[in-house]
Parts: C-alpha cells; sequence; structure tokens
C-alpha cells in the first residue's frame, strides 16, 4: 500500500476575472464550430462566403459575407492592428463586387466605437438606420453601415 494517494487535477471554483478568455474560447467553439464548417463547406445560397486572414498558415481573423453584406469581420485581439482587418474587408468587398453588389452593408453594435473608426477610415458611414435585437437578457442596438462599390 502507498502512502501517497495520487488525485487527479481535477476542480470546480468560482469564476475570477480573467476566466471570461477561456470561458468565451469554450463557448465560441461549442456553439460556433459547426455553423462556421457549414458556412465554409455549403453556403446557403450563391454569394454567400467565408475568408480568412492568416499569419504564416495560422488564421487569425474572418470575414463572412451574403448577397451585399459583410455579415462578420473579427480579427483576433492580439493580431489586430496589423492591417489584417483592412485587408478582410478589401477582400470582402471585392467578392461582392463579383457578385454584382453596388453597395456594401455591414451592422455596428451601438457604441462600439473601434469598428465605426475602422469602418469610417475604410469609407463606410452610418445610413441612420438601426435594429434591435432581443436577446432574451436585453435588447441590444445595431446601426447600418454602408458605402457605395
Amino acid at each position: 500500500m502507498s502512502l501517497f494517494r495520487e488525485t487527479a487535477d481535477v476542480s470546480v471554483r468560482p469564476a475570477v476575472p480573467g476566466d471570461d478568455v477561456a470561458m468565451t474560447a469554450i463557448q465560441d467553439t461549442v456553439r460556433m464550430r459547426e455553423q462556421w464548417a457549414a458556412a465554409i463547406s455549403s453556403p446557403p445560397g450563391p454569394g454567400f462566403g467565408v475568408l480568412v486572414a492568416c499569419v504564416g498558415a495560422d488564421v487569425v481573423g474572418f470575414a463572412a459575407v451574403a448577397p451585399g453584406q459583410v455579415l462578420a469581420l473579427e480579427v483576433e485581439p492580439r493580431h489586430q492592428r496589423g492591417g489584417h482587418g483592412s485587408r478582410l474587408l478589401s477582400a470582402a468587398v471585392d467578392r461582392l463586387r463579383r457578385d454584382g453588389s453596388a453597395e456594401v452593408v455591414t451592422w455596428v453594435l451601438d457604441g462600439d466605437t473601434a469598428r465605426e473608426t475602422f469602418l469610417a477610415g475604410a469609407g463606410l458611414g452610418p445610413d441612420g438606420r438601426t435594429r434591435t435585437l432581443a436577446t432574451g437578457v436585453r435588447d441590444v442596438v445595431e446601426r447600418r453601415w454602408t458605402a457605395e462599390i
């Protein structure tokens, strides 16, 4: 009989500041992996597509497009301010043009000044339209930004 008892290094504890990063990654992985896999391999129709920004072979950002719209444009925080967002937006606009769009539309969460500054620098602007999304916890307001392409 051993004097030392082996135990697994597993536990549960209350979340602390900083745990939100791991929690978000887990939630995003669980919820989004199948949806993104389907969007890439089986787009819902013509004009839908997903683009990725890379550093070497590593994906550091992505954009999703639908006819006339940029549905999503995200860059991993540690790779922001490296031109990836601009390259993604440019490629998305090229894709929209190729598919026959004369305008690009995207939606911005109310108060997301960093995204507003980025889009304004790329030539987009708010057109005054808003939409409210009911999340179950609180309503989320988005503002529509557009530009002719």
